[in-house]
C-alpha cells in the first residue's frame, strides 16, 4: 500500500490507476489454486483462516508461507499427522521471527509474529468432556479476533448442579456473549439463556448415538428451544461461535 502511495504522491500513476491497484492488493493469488484475502483482517476484524480439509499438502503449504506475509494466519481442521508431515516446511517462518502453534484438540494451526490486544471477554461452556475439541476451536477463534476466553468444561444437564457456580462465575467477568456447546440432546443452551441477560451462541456438536448421531438432534432443540436470545451455528462450527461471540464482545466493548 505504501509503495502505491508513493508513486501516485510522485504523479507516476494516476489516481484511477491507484485505485486499481489497492483493490487488487486485496487478494493475493498463488499458481491460480487460491486467492488470499489479504484485507480481511483489517476490513472485517477476523485473521485469515485457511481450512485445511481438502487440500494437497503441497499446496497447504504455499499458501500457509504466503498468506503469513500479513503476520497472522489460522488453519482450522488440520489434524494431528498432517500436521506432523508439512511442520519441517514451515521452519522458515521461524527463521523470520514467526510463531508455529499447533493446537492438537481443536486441530488449529497459528502462524503470528506478533501478539493481539485482548479488548473484551466472551465465555465458553461445554455440556460434556467429548465437546471440548469443538469448545476449543471457538476459544482460539475468540482469542484471535481479540478476546478473552473464560472457559467451564463438562457442566452438562446430567449434572446441573455444576453448571451453577461456573455460570456465575463467567458472569462476575463481566463476559459480554457466551458461547455454549452441547451435543446428545442438545439441552444446555436454552438452561443457560434462561439464567443469564447476555447473548447465547449454541454450538450443537456431533456426539451422540441413536437418534443423536451426527448432531441433528442436538440442531433442532437448540433451533426450538424456548428460551429467548439464542442464536445457533452449525454443528461442530467452533470457529463460526467464536468469530460471532467475539463480534458481538468488541461491540458492546466498544460502546462502553
Amino acid at each position: 500500500m505504501k509503495e502505491i502511495l508513493q508513486k501516485l504522491e510522485e504523479g507516476k500513476i494516476s489516481i484511477q490507476e491507484a485505485e486499481k491497484q489497492l483493490k487488487l492488493m486485496q487478494i493475493q493469488e498463488i499458481n491460480n489454486f487460491a486467492k488470499l484475502d489479504t484485507g480481511r483482517a483489517a476490513r472485517t476484524g477476523v485473521p485469515e483462516a485457511i481450512f485445511a480439509e481438502g487440500k494437497e499438502d503441497e499446496d497447504l503449504v504455499k499458501i500457509i508461507l504466503k498468506g503469513s506475509e500479513n503476520g497472522r494466519l489460522m488453519v482450522t481442521r488440520l489434524e494431528k499427522n498432517r500436521f506432523a508431515l508439512i511442520k519441517s516446511q514451515l521452519n522458515t517462518l521461524k527463521d523470520n521471527g514467526f510463531k508455529i502453534e499447533y493446537n492438537q484438540r481443536a486441530k488449529i494451526l497459528l502462524v503470528k509474529n506478533h501478539e493481539i490486544e485482548k479488548e473484551c471477554r466472551v465465555g465458553i461452556i461445554t455440556a460434556g468432556t467429548s465437546d471440548i475439541p469443538v469448545a476449543e476451536e471457538a476459544r482460539i477463534t475468540a482469542e484471535e479476533v481479540g478476546c478473552e476466553v473464560l472457559t467451564s468444561y463438562d457442566v452438562g444437564v446430567a449434572g446441573i448442579h455444576r453448571l451453577f457456580v461456573h455460570i456465575n462465575e463467567i458472569i462476575e467477568a463481566d463476559v459480554k456473549a457466551l458461547i455454549v456447546v452441547a451435543g446428545m440432546e442438545g439441552a444446555l443452551p436454552s438452561v443457560v439463556a434462561g439464567l443469564v441477560d447476555i447473548p447465547v451462541i449454541g454450538v450443537p456438536t456431533s456426539v451422540g448415538y441413536g437418534v443423536g448421531e451426527g448432531g441433528f438432534t442436538a440442531l433442532f432443540a437448540m433451533l426450538q428451544s424456548c428460551a429467548p436470545g439464542i442464536a445457533v451455528v452449525n454443528i461442530d462450527n467452533g470457529f463460526g461461535a467464536g468469530v460471532f461471540a467475539a463480534k458481538i464482545a468488541k461491540q458492546n466493548y466498544k460502546k462502553e
